[in-house]
């Protein structure tokens, strides 16, 4: 007789098989006392068996550590994470950081204390909506410390960054029938046509992370591009990219600041940072235009920011960029305690001051000297039968390629980074940062699909 269902053997009793159903059947002696051999012997080898799976764990990691990342500009995630231990043992630990492997919990920790020690959080889990972050004083605090904030952010995420999305770190409407890394360059392209970018243009990328967007948009128009970004690694990185792709004398990034750009005036309240050195560089109406691609949300002035830009331009430049917003006109109600539960768990795993409206983003293009050609959310759409989300990497959706994006890809790198953070493998503290960006991706989710937040509000503007 044969039976499919689940069954339960007691080894040494003759012709006695019990079924979970509740059905039995007769199962000869000699079988039943074979299998119970076997099941011993085998339980006798799982010590042996479990050894030299542990043995050959530790020699693999050992051997990506030692071999480090191969940094590849080609497209994809750049850095080659060949699995998901191989990722673990050279994030925020490899030849090109910066931050040393027992300053990786003391960056989190001082990033945290920016935000109230409520890093981890999102609005379904810990984040009640109370204003604790959104109050002016935190505001305040951040604002104040800006340039750490960032710096540390992007010292701890970029290789997560990296791993899990791409190189170039920006959302995208997307189209039905077209793929995730298709609508990210379709975006940048789009830039590219609307300031008219093409061979001999000098364009400045603002906040340019690993220059991802910058050879992608170099390589489309043959524009020549200088990016800044306040971040030592992203430039070490960066800059090792544009050689290998063979764009050094088109594409390059400099360290500085985009609230003083090379050649600002330097007062009690405008400084440069520790580390950041122009060496005597002036880029006073030195580019024919500018772009931003969710960079400049993490700005504490957005008027000094714009009119530093501005000072960079000819006169009749033009700057285009994608700004991180929530949406009053939408349904953004700052009384709603959910509504403000997500606008600060996105502020808190995103490195943000706090969230400008399209009102304030217009209002500053305005008061630094430019005027507003366009503007709207590229976004609108989202939620049209034509369209994808732009979210949509995030919210569990399953494939070959953009698994490690998914909310269970997620789970699974955290998983790993937090066990190879108890094995002393991973620095203290990455298990923090993938908390971090964990909780904020279930955030802007939420606020993807409640339409109160949007991550590419455009916007178009000329010098005057």
């Amino acid at each position: 007789a044969l039976c499919f269902k689940r069954r339960l053997f007691y080894a040494g009793e003759p012709a006695r098989a019990t079924y979970r159903s509740g059905c039995r059947i007769a199962q000869p002696y000699f079988f039943s006392r074979f299998r119970g051999r076997h099941a011993m012997d085998a339980a006798g080898a799982l010590p042996a068996v479990a050894a030299s799976l542990a043995g050959a764990t530790g020699a693999y990691m050992l051997y990506s550590k030692r071999r480090g990342l191969d940094r590849d500009a080609s497209g994809g995630t750049g850095a080659s994470f060949d699995g998901q231990l191989a990722a673990g043992v050279n994030m925020l630990s490899n030849a090109d950081s910066v931050l040393r492997r027992d300053e990786v919990a003391g960056s989190m920790g001082a990033y945290a204390d920016l935000f109230e020690g409520k890093t981890g959080q999102h609005s379904g889990n810990g984040l009640e909506g109370d204003g604790a972050v959104t109050a002016q004083a935190s505001i305040d605090k951040r604002r104040e410390g800006y340039r750490t904030m960032v710096n540390n952010f992007y010292d701890l995420v970029t290789d997560f960054y990296e791993y899990g999305w791409c190189q170039s770190f920006h959302f995208a409407p997307r189209y039905r029938g077209e793929t995730f890394l298709e609508s990210i360059k379709r975006a940048e392209y789009y830039l590219c046509s609307r300031l008219g970018m093409k061979p001999g243009v000098a364009a400045l990328d603002v906040g340019c992370g690993v220059g991802g967007p910058m050879r992608n948009m170099a390589v489309f128009s043959g524009a020549t591009i200088e990016g800044i970004t306040i971040n030592e690694y992203q430039v070490k990185v960066g800059n090792k990219y544009c050689e290998q792709q063979g764009l050094g004398k088109t594409a390059h990034l400099t360290r500085g600041d985009f609230q003083n750009l090379p050649g600002f005036r330097a007062d009690d309240k405008h400084r440069l940072w520790e580390g950041i050195n122009y060496q005597g560089q002036d880029w006073t109406a030195r580019f024919d235009v500018a772009y931003e691609i969710e960079a400049t949300c993490h700005s504490p002035d957005k008027v000094r920011c714009f009119s530093e830009v501005a000072r960079c331009l000819k006169p009749g430049g033009l700057f285009a960029g994608y700004e991180w917003v929530v949406l009053p006109e939408r349904g953004y109600d700052a009384s709603n305690a959910r509504h403000v539960a997500i606008k600060e768990g996105i502020e808190i795993g995103n490195g943000l001051p706090t969230l400008a409206t399209p009102a304030d983003v217009v209002a500053a293009l305005e008061a630094a000297g430019f005027e507003v050609l366009e503007h709207g959310d590229a976004n609108a759409n989202a939620h049209a039968p034509t369209e994808i989300p732009w979210y949509d990497t995030l919210d569990g959706k399953m494939s070959l390629s953009g698994f490690r994006m998914t909310r269970l890809g997620r789970a699974c790198t955290h998983a790993m980074v937090s066990s190879l953070e108890f094995l002393r493998v991973a620095p203290k503290g990455t298990s923090h940062v993938s908390a971090m960006l964990n909780a904020t991706a279930i955030d802007l989710v939420e606020g993807g699909k409640d339409e109160i937040f949007t991550p590419s509000y455009f916007f178009l503007a000329r010098k005057k």
